[in-house]
């Protein structure tokens, strides 16, 4: 076990991690080079690959507290600031022992049928699969993401080609090999990109800490803020305005004056606005509400953030952490599945923050997706950069146009993987 703690392994390991959290980095400080993404990426793969189990688990390692070490601001929001410094390494350590267990298997498998490629083979499988490994229901996790703004493509097929270029450079010890990897370049994104759908949307945007947004105080300032916006996209000519989640951070359902207002207001341009929403049955749900032509709909929540509104370990365990750190509160509950609505004759999927960023919010490859997103829990920090690279990814990998309105973090279109 002692070898696993040598100075050459650690800080190999971890230089792995740095490489792999490069391009998310560099883009929270506002630089995004293709070529750059793509040597990163490149070298973040054959250093990994051709190193043994030991590196493996500090890459892991290194890898859960470079790209996820914000996981933990969060709990500072509910008065826990004192396990911040546990969740960071506890991420780390789950990552770790992925990476470990991947390339256990992969040298046990090489000795025990004589055969060497067979420990790079099973590597870089595990490294392909690792996008399907979903640690308590987290999927945010997915190797090929070094290379959404690259050179490289993010298709599975793409990203098996070039992990088969670096083994096959490595087993053979030539670098021409590499050369393989030139047929990932993603053509597609270019033969197959369509123009930005020209829409009347405004995307609004808000700048409000969580202190503030929960400040009941503050709450008449809140609400006097949308309705100006609202006025001025309507003075605009605008057909759309879509604002972030909980913009309106209370049930807005149990306010009829408001929902009456908003309802009038949809008469003259559709509304989209994030707000909690308590339904018949008493359960709190966070949702999105759909304002149009003097009526109104509620979309729920299909999939929600493990450990901030609904806790992923056995029930009784849940419950037991519910109680100790969040004073009971129950969890929010999901609708049973995924919601689109109508708006101007164009279909949106909808989505709130977290589940924008989930593979299941895709199914049926969405054209257009309404994303609407709170990151104030989590800033400052590279989350939101990460959300966006992840938008990015998903707007390639299916084609989906998303339309992000954000609080404490920029509001954007995603078309074609591109930020507009």
């Amino acid at each position: 076990m002692g070898d696993y703690f040598t100075i050459k392994n650690i800080t190999a390991g971890l230089g792995i991690a740095l490489l792999s959290a490069g391009a998310i980095h560099l883009d929270w400080v506002g630089w995004v080079n293709p070529l750059v993404n793509t040597i990163l990426g490149l070298l973040t793969f054959y250093w990994l690959l051709m190193h043994t189990q030991k590196i493996w688990f500090w890459a892991g390692f290194g890898i859960g507290v470079t790209w996820f070490w914000w996981l933990g601001l969060s709990f500072a929001n509910y008065g826990l600031g004192w396990a911040v410094p546990l969740i960071i390494p506890t991420v780390g350590l789950v990552y770790g022992v992925l990476f470990l267990m991947i390339a256990k298997v992969a040298e046990w498998s090489a000795t025990r049928f004589h055969y060497p490629l067979l420990d790079l083979g099973i590597k870089a499988l595990g490294l392909l699969l690792l996008s399907y490994v979903h640690p308590l229901s987290f999927d945010w996790f997915k190797p090929e993401l070094v290379f959404t703004n690259s050179y490289v493509g993010i298709q599975k097929w793409q990203f098996a080609l070039v992990l088969a270029a670096i083994v096959l450079a490595i087993h053979k010890r030539n670098l021409l090999f590499l050369l393989v990897a030139i047929l990932a370049y993603p053509l597609n994104t270019h033969l197959d990109a369509t123009p930005l759908p020209k829409h009347s949307i405004v995307i609004a945007n808000s700048m409000t800490t969580m202190e503030d947004k929960w400040n009941p105080s503050l709450r008449s300032h809140h609400i006097d803020r949308v309705f100006k916006q609202i006025d001025r996209a309507i003075a605009e000519k605008k057909r759309l305005i879509i604002f972030p989640e909980s913009i309106f951070a209370f049930f807005l359902n149990m306010e009829p004056e408001l929902m009456t207002a908003l309802e009038a207001y949809s008469n003259e341009i559709s509304i989209v606005t994030g707000a909690l929403y308590w339904d018949p049955e008493g359960v709190p749900r966070n949702s999105t509400y759909i304002f149009d032509q003097g009526r109104f709909q509620v979309a729920n929540k299909a999939v929600l953030v493990p450990f901030g509104e609904y806790n992923p370990l056995p029930r009784w365990m849940g419950d037991m952490i519910n109680d100790i750190f969040f004073d009971g509160a129950p969890d929010y509950v999901a609708s049973a599945g995924v919601t689109d609505y109508t708006l101007n004759g164009v279909s949106y999927r909808n989505a709130i923050c977290y589940e924008g960023t989930s593979e299941a919010l895709y199914e049926g490859e969405p054209q257009q997706m309404i994303l609407i997103s709170n990151n104030g829990w989590v800033t400052p920090s590279i989350e939101p950069t990460l959300q966006k690279i992840l938008l990015q990814y998903y707007s390639k990998k299916y084609g989906t146009t998303i339309y992000h309105a954000a609080n404490m973090s920029p509001s954007y279109t995603v078309h074609n993987g591109k930020i507009y």
